[in-house]
């Protein structure tokens, strides 16, 4: 009998033929099962293969395993990876790899190719970064404004909004350009279980418009107008419509951005005829300050992004539609601010004006 001949006892024998006969244990122990009973009975690797669709070094290493431990040999063993521990010196280093771009080109890191380069577990690169808060892969961008008198502005604009003046009425005002009656070609498939409202992605032109808006901080309502243009001279027609709806006592106090239109010759003329309105320039680059781009941003969402408009004068009616709907259920903007100390001093302690 040949050195390397499978030879089974019969304990063995009636193991092997219970578990190739199993319909519960893993597949391939079933395999390996069958594999070794076929040996035992002589059959050549051809038929083995043919019977399993196996390979010849499968078969060898499978039949060597068995004659060197028997049944055990058939056992599969996968050491896996040895445990990662996570001490202070490794989140450190993993930290200050992070903050550093990575060798190859790209911009920014993921948990696999740092743990690649570290030589470590991507879970450990994982864990770590979220018990630092770090997102390699978001990005935020800023803005700094440049404008020398920022403290003094912001501060005026803020002490309007958390102490404002008695007697008198503030709105926030600004004008949101290029508006877009967008009309679908493609029919819009609706809203249904487990499939989200779709859009065709061609469109068509109808045209554009500008909308001009004024929020009371005090009540929260918006007065809105729609226009052809945005120019100074559609700029002041719509501020007398803002006065017009004050009573002739108040004085009015305007929030706006710096654009050129809000600072014409016809602009100034307006000021010198309504004394009694006083304009209120937020910071450059801080239009986050006007209250009405929150209002802007909600409309936006509610009504522009995926509102579908047969023509300008559509678009017109439904953005004039939703302001008087808005209004009818308005909420002033709960502005605050966490730590005046911190970059910009209370109005209390600034000459605002009023």
């Amino acid at each position: 009998m040949p050195i390397n001949e499978v030879v089974l006892s019969e304990e063995q024998r009636v193991e092997l033929s219970t578990i190739a006969q199993s319909r519960s244990l893993p597949a391939g122990y079933v395999f390996r099962a069958r594999l070794i009973l076929m040996l035992a009975e002589g059959a050549s690797f051809t038929t083995i293969k043919r019977q399993l669709h196996t390979t010849a070094p499968t078969i060898s290493r499978w039949k060597a395993r068995f004659l060197e431990s028997g049944m055990d040999g058939l056992d599969t063993h996968h050491p896996g990876q040895s445990a990662c521990v996570l001490t202070p010196a490794l989140r450190a280093r993993i930290l200050s790899a992070t903050r550093k771009k990575p060798t190859d080109g790209s911009t920014q890191w993921s948990c696999r190719k740092l743990a690649a380069v570290l030589g470590i577990s991507k879970y450990a690169v994982h864990r770590s970064w979220k018990e630092a808060g770090l997102k390699p892969h978001r990005l935020e961008r800023y803005m700094a404004s440049d404008d020398p008198d920022f403290e003094c502005k912001a501060a005026d604009i803020i002490g309007l909004y958390l102490n404002p003046p008695r007697h008198a009425a503030v709105f926030c005002v600004d004008e949101k350009t290029a508006i877009q009656a967008l009309d679908r070609l493609d029919p819009v498939l609706p809203l249904s279980p487990g499939r989200a409202e779709r859009h065709g992605f061609e469109y068509y032109r109808h045209g554009t418009l500008s909308l001009y808006a004024a929020l009371d901080t005090a009540s929260g309502r918006v007065h809105g107008k729609t226009t052809a243009r945005h120019t100074s001279r559609e700029f002041v027609a719509f501020l007398k419509e803002v006065v017009s709806r004050c009573p002739r006592h108040k004085q009015i106090h305007i929030i706006l951005d710096n654009l050129s239109a809000h600072k014409t010759t016809l602009v100034r003329d307006f000021l010198q005829q309504n004394p009694r309105v006083h304009f209120h320039f937020t910071p450059t680059y801080s239009s986050w300050l006007n209250q009405v781009e929150l209002w802007f941003a909600k409309i936006e969402r509610d009504v522009i992004a995926r509102g579908i408009f047969t023509s300008v004068s559509d678009l017109a009616r439904k953005l004039l539609r939703y302001i008087n709907a808005y209004s009818a259920n308005a909420r002033p903007f709960q502005w605050k601010y966490s730590d005046p100390t911190r970059r910009i001093r209370s109005n209390e302690f600034t000459q605002t004006g009023h």
